[in-house]
């Protein structure tokens, strides 16, 4: 694809501006939104799955956005850090809530998607929350669509374009049209993905010169280049940008275009899609843009770029979920490696196996543990000093006491540990709840006591 000429001597390989919220999968997949009884949480967001996606993938990323200051919010950097991603340009928005969205999965091509995105955070990113020297530490800035679509956001997105350019940092367009953001649908109408209108036609064109890079699917250059031609579009683009374009073009796969527009989008290399058994396309793109990134920024050509790109969205949408389910390293090495073509990813032990061991977890340091997961031996000396069985609780939570102090004696001592408790749910069911969310190593038994 020819040499990008990124800047040398980056802290960072890639920044996202954008999206950043909450997803809640429905857990019933083939159910109606309305019949869903349970969903699972994920983070989500076009530009916060890519800077998750992309650090899993090896790259140096960061997220640049908002988020409220509330509990979903706190989940989604600390989602963001476990996975190696630089949070410190998230600004915590003490007057809106995150952003959030409730998606069905009726079937391969169905999902009812509703956006919670009334005055939300990451909508609130202003001009003042984009720093000159943070855009200026990275090889390549991305941004989504979405982020131009009101005067605030426009306003951060073009800030942080206007630094981009003067510090030689590489930009990428994302289009990640979304009519229903734009208010061209009915506001519980998130699934559609293309409504023409020369408005927001106008007001896309008006960017895209400033871009290196610009990546869409076919209605997404429709809406782009202002016709209902693709070919048409395509030129239309190409009048205002020099950028290299890439065109998503679903299961066939994707082509990438780095001059004129030909005849036929054929005349160019149409890099095949991996084909999988798809259990929803919901996430396709954003781990298509991460395995594409992380071969462009790596300085890849374009076959191998578009290798990542197809076999992330295979994974990706053979999957619940779209950033948990991103794959690593590891799960590409063995898919591209394969004897035997992978179509049933979610049948297959090994690449399971690889999905469950090779993302990050967190390095424990030496740990220090209370085992108080005695049972039946309090009981007798409950018993024998002729004390309620009510006082083990209690007991149990003075334990608790006593971890902590230990926690803040090995801090002053500069002991760099852990702490952690065994404890059991009989009598210490309460102990265990208090000691949840401190960042502590748990655990408790799971055998029938007095059974071997």
């Amino acid at each position: 694809m020819g040499q990008t000429r990124f800047a040398t001597g980056r802290q960072l390989d890639l920044i996202c501006l954008g999206r950043l919220g909450v997803d809640l999968y429905a857990q019933q997949v083939g159910a109606r939104l309305e019949d869903v009884a349970s969903f699972a949480k994920y983070l989500g967001g076009s530009s916060a799955n890519i800077a998750f996606g992309t650090a899993r993938l090896g790259l140096k990323s960061a997220m640049l956005s908002r988020v409220g200051d509330d509990h979903m919010g706190r989940f989604l950097v600390e989602s963001l850090q476990r996975e190696g991603c630089d949070t410190r340009a998230i600004k915590v928005d003490p007057e809106r809530l995150t952003a959030m969205v409730l998606l069905g999965l009726k079937d391969r091509e169905t999902f009812p998607l509703v956006f919670y995105r009334e005055n939300c955070a990451d909508m609130a990113l202003r001009a003042e929350d984009v720093h000159e020297d943070f855009i200026a530490s990275s090889k390549a800035l991305l941004i989504t669509g979405t982020h131009f679509s009101t005067d605030g956001v426009y306003k951060a997105s073009s800030q942080a374009l206007d630094y981009a350019e003067r510090h030689n940092v590489k930009r990428i367009l994302d289009i990640d049209y979304r009519p229903v953001l734009w208010g061209l649908a009915g506001k519980a109408d998130g699934e559609t993905r293309f409504v023409a209108d020369q408005k927001v036609s106008a007001h896309v064109q008006r960017i895209l010169p400033r871009f290196d890079l610009i990546v869409g699917t076919e209605e997404e250059f429709l809406i782009a280049g202002g016709s209902t031609d693709l070919l048409t579009a395509l030129r239309t683009v190409r009048e205002l940008s020099t950028a290299t374009l890439v065109v998503k073009l679903g299961a066939q796969g994707c082509t990438v275009i780095h001059g004129a527009i030909g005849a036929r989008l054929e005349d160019g290399d149409i890099h095949p899609g991996t084909r999988v058994e798809v259990l929803n396309v919901l996430g396709a793109g954003d781990a298509f843009m991460s395995g594409f990134l992380s071969g462009w920024i790596n300085e890849a050509d374009d076959a191998r770029c578009c290798q990542l790109a197809n076999a992330c969205g295979g994974l990706v949408v053979s999957r619940h979920a779209c950033a948990p389910a991103m794959p690593t390293p590891a799960e590409l090495d063995y898919l591209f490696n394969s004897p035997v073509p992978i179509t049933r990813p979610d049948k297959d032990e090994t690449l399971q196996r690889l999905h469950r061991v090779t993302v990050p977890r967190k390095q424990w340091q030496q740990l220090f543990i209370f085992a108080f997961d005695h049972r039946g031996q309090l009981v007798e000396l409950a018993q024998q000093a002729g004390r309620d069985l009510g006082s083990i609780p209690a007991l149990k939570q003075l334990f608790l006491r006593a971890i902590q102090e230990v926690e803040g004696d090995l801090a002053k001592r500069g002991i760099e540990a852990n702490v952690g408790l065994l404890a059991d749910q009989r009598f210490g069911q309460d102990t265990l709840n208090a000691a949840s969310g401190r960042g502590w190593w748990l655990a408790r038994p799971v055998e029938v006591q007095g059974s071997r």
